[in-house]
């Protein structure tokens, strides 16, 4: 997860994406990414097992800031957000108001 400006990361781990990503995009929760206003998935990776997947972040999370954005530029280099189109407006505020 990114912010608008593509100044600041998150990583992390989950085993439903797409429910993460709408909870993260309604910020209803204090978080490290609703004080840094990372709502923008800019990569992803899917992995088998938890236990990769916990590993993975792992590793992800020692490496430096300017290997992790190499990273995800050689699968998105617009660093678009890639579930801009997962949720509407009316969807990410109906959530926030459910949690």
């Amino acid at each position: 997860m990114s912010n608008q400006a593509r100044t600041t990361l998150y990583i992390g781990v989950t085993s439903l994406l797409d429910m993460r990503i709408l909870q993260h995009k309604s910020g209803n929760k204090p978080s490290f990414t609703k004080m840094y206003n990372l709502f923008d998935l800019v990569y992803f990776e899917p992995i088998s097992g938890m236990d990769q997947a916990i590993k993975r972040e792992k590793q992800l999370k020692n490496w430096r800031k300017e290997w992790k954005w190499n990273l995800i530029k050689e699968e998105n280099p617009d660093l678009i957000d890639l579930a801009k189109d997962w949720y509407t407006e009316e969807e990410i505020e109906l959530y926030r108001n459910i949690e």
